[in-house]
């Protein structure tokens, strides 16, 4: 694995202004935050650099702000809510960059935290504007980026700061880098990845991919209707992407040159309706009524697929394997999470899960805290599976 800077690697910060990126774009219901997990994940950062005298100074967007500043976009809210969180007050200024930012900075003491306003009020920050990248760094002294989540965007917050100040990952990066590393980038064998979703279309390349580096790869949801169709599977009127059997098959091609096992479902849970509680029956996937949709996997193929987990020592896992949303449709996903999870509980596999309904799921199993590592990084996470370089953490490497 690369090394990558620390705070282990800062030295002093008394008394420093230390910038901060974290991830705070986080889920709002009538003003409030609904969901506190991001900015729990970054409180050990923040808290860290505060006990060491740090004049902590955290950056973070707020939603995809159209033409400057958005008052429904504010991050004035998510400051109360972090500072319930953290324990500590946590100040708040309008603006990220000029007089006022620079006002409430100059006026910390050691040990305090600020929250400058939404980054993307500007849209020099997602063009990474050398200029706006300066105005930024004029504000501190160290750059500490701890927002993985954001990671494989080259945004000023983000990269371009790294490249004007001192930079280091924040232990929420460090923890999710070092997570990373175990699930495929030096992983122990064997390696089993779980891919499921809607559509085959958004993850090509992370399929193309993960044949090359993985032992057995288990397709599901939606997209695994596709290469059944690709088999010559009538899938009967399931969600399924027919213009793309080609790809299917070139991905079914490339994991037989590169030893790659690929589990597909063998029986299914077919319904003709898609709500709660509809009629459904478990077919064999070579038996789906024409007039039917597979909107699960079947008990032989949850089976199939915990067989492999109890041969694999790596567990990764994207997306779930049916619709989990909704019942009876997410026995297969819940049966499976709870397998994984067992096996970790025990001490016989590492599991490494991310992506935002990978994450709804496992928390709809209960089990989201007994695997491994859960990353809540989505994008980045699946630009990382999919072994692209992400911006934000090549900047910081030692």
């Amino acid at each position: 694995m690369a090394r990558f800077r620390t705070l282990d690697d800062i030295g002093d910060v008394k008394g420093k202004r230390v910038l901060v990126r974290v991830d705070l774009n986080v889920p709002m219901e009538n003003g409030k935050v609904s969901d506190l997990t991001r900015i729990e994940r970054v409180a050990p950062t923040i808290l860290e650099l505060s006990d060491k005298g740090a004049k902590v100074v955290l950056l973070a967007h707020f939603g995809r702000p159209k033409d400057g500043p958005d008052p429904a976009l504010s991050l004035e809210p998510i400051a109360r809510a972090a500072s319930d969180v953290i324990g500590r007050p946590v100040a708040f200024v309008s603006d990220c960059i000029g007089e006022k930012a620079q006002g409430a900075i100059f006026s910390l003491n050691p040990g305090d935290i600020l929250l400058l306003e939404n980054t993307r009020f500007y849209k020099a920050e997602e063009k990474n504007d050398p200029e706006f990248t300066k105005k930024l760094a004029a504000d501190g002294d160290i750059f500490v980026n701890d927002a993985f989540s954001a990671a494989h965007r080259a945004h000023s917050s983000t990269e371009g700061l790294a490249h004007l100040l001192p930079a280091y990952a924040g232990r929420t990066m460090q923890a999710e880098l070092e997570a990373l590393e175990k699930g495929l980038g030096n992983p122990t064998k064997p390696v089993v990845a779980i891919v499921g979703g809607a559509k085959v279309s958004t993850k090509i390349d992370l399929l193309m991919n993960l044949v090359k580096k993985v032992d057995a790869l288990v397709i599901g949801g939606g997209m695994a209707n596709t290469f059944l169709a690709a088999r010559g599977v009538n899938v009967g009127k399931s969600l399924c992407e027919h213009d793309l059997a080609a790809t299917a098959k070139q991905i079914m091609i490339e994991a037989a040159s590169s030893g790659c096992a690929i589990i597909l479902p063998s029986d299914a849970v077919a319904a003709r309706e898609f709500k709660a509680g509809a009629a459904s029956e478990v077919v064999g996937v070579d038996a789906v009524p024409a007039d039917a949709m597979i909107l699960d996997v079947g008990p032989k193929t949850v089976a199939a697929i915990s067989d492999w987990i109890d041969r694999a020592a790596t567990l990764v896992w994207n997306g779930p394997l049916g619709a989990f949303e909704i019942e009876p449709f997410d026995k297969a996903t819940v049966a499976t999470a709870k397998h994984a999870a067992s096996r970790t509980k025990a001490g016989k596999l590492v599991s490494v899960a991310g992506g935002g309904d990978t994450v709804a799921a496992l928390n709809h199993a209960g089990v989201a805290d007994d695997f491994t590592y859960v990353s809540t990084a989505g994008g980045a996470f699946l630009e990382w599976m999919e072994g692209k370089a992400l911006p934000g953490v090549d900047v910081l490497k030692a």
